[in-house]
């Protein structure tokens, strides 16, 4: 598989600057498999969506709070960005340095009167890692104050995010603070569409992702399978694992909400599709011809081309098929990426290991 298979041309204004007001007003694509490519594709709104599943059928949702991740310090007179990106401990964390040519181990970073890190060690292509003098507690507080809302570049905002980005940049279900990224899926839900679906008998799981910025880095390799991954952090507990295999076992579909629960549960089930509890890192890179055990739909937003997320929904739904669908939303103006409509995938025959 080549970069370019995965490439396609989005006109700039169709990129979403503000999620949809109500969330549920927001448009969504459901894509069916169909004797042609043509057919199957059914334009919707997120509150048709207690009618598009089944009594039975769990939503899987991700439970990830973002954090303020991105800070403005001084190393000296020197100026530096960062952006975290992954927790190793309460107070050590993967980041992105801009400005980090000149960065050594030992290097202490200022960002605030009482708020500094020093840099413990210096990785590839301008990562670091960052030690924080404070407890974890004081240091999530720190970034409250200092830090400012890790929006994608694709998101332009002249004066950085604005007050209304801090809350827009949240889902319903944001509780576990670890992310550096929102799992954007998410946004679409209001506790009304909760409880129209609940009223429908579709039942609800969470599991936790902590989504990090590697999550906005382009690939580089003209060969796909080169790409390398960045690890996340994610817990799937032994409640949640057996309720939803158990509502498997039952008929019920698992839907999973974001490509950020769906690599969570598939990296949590077994080669017979049930699920084990599950806490660590996970590097899952999901391309056309993987197998998928654990989930049986995907609502998600729209990606960007040649990315790993667009290589993820044509691995469940067929690279043919969602090349047509977001033709298919470009004509119609969907709005695209972190603050645009979405889309519900039904899987291409063949790819789930229930379906030999």
């Amino acid at each position: 598989m080549k970069l370019a298979d995965f490439d396609f041309d989005l006109p700039r204004d169709l990129i979403a600057t503000r999620p949809m007001e109500p969330r549920e007003a927001a448009r969504l694509l459901e894509v069916r498999q169909a004797e042609t490519l043509g057919e199957g594709l059914n334009d919707c709104r997120v509150a048709d969506l207690p009618d598009l599943l089944h009594a039975g059928d769990v939503v899987v949702v991700n439970d990830t709070r973002v954090v303020r991740a991105r800070l403005r310090g001084r190393r000296g007179d020197a100026k530096v960005e960062i952006t975290l990106h992954k927790p190793l401990s309460p107070s050590r964390w993967h980041a992105f340095a801009k400005g980090a040519r000149k960065l050594r181990a030992g290097d202490v970073i200022v960002f605030a009167e009482g708020f500094a890190a020093d840099v413990a060690a210096r990785g590839e292509e301008g990562e670091v890692e960052l030690e924080f003098a404070l407890p974890e507690a004081e240091v999530l507080a720190a970034l409250e104050r200092y830090g400012s809302a890790p929006l994608p570049p694709y998101i332009p905002r002249d004066d950085g995010p604005d007050e209304r980005d801090i809350a827009d940049y949240q889902t319903v279900f944001a509780a576990k603070p670890g992310a550096v990224a929102a799992p954007t899926a998410g946004f679409h839900f209001t506790e009304g569409l909760l409880r129209r679906l609940l009223a429908r008998g579709i039942e609800r799981a969470t599991l936790t992702l902590h989504v990090g910025a590697g999550t906005f880095l382009p690939v580089k390799t003209e060969n796909v399978k080169e790409h390398r991954m960045h690890a996340e952090w994610g817990e799937i507990d032994a409640f949640t694992a057996e309720f939803i295999n158990r509502a498997r076992l039952r008929g019920g579909r698992v839907v999973a909400i974001g490509t950020t629960a769906l690599r969570l549960l598939e990296a949590a089930a077994g080669e017979d599709g049930r699920l084990r509890a599950f806490a660590g890192d996970t590097d899952i890179f999901i391309t056309p011809g993987y197998r998928f055990r654990a989930v049986d739909l995907l609502l998600t937003n729209f990606h960007l081309p040649r990315s790993t997320l667009f290589m993820l929904v044509a691995a469940f739904a067929g690279l043919d098929r969602m090349q047509v669908a977001y033709a298919h939303a470009m004509a119609r103006r969907y709005r695209f990426y972190s603050y645009g409509d979405c889309c519900l995938l039904h899987p291409a025959p063949g790819v789930r290991v229930t379906d030999r």
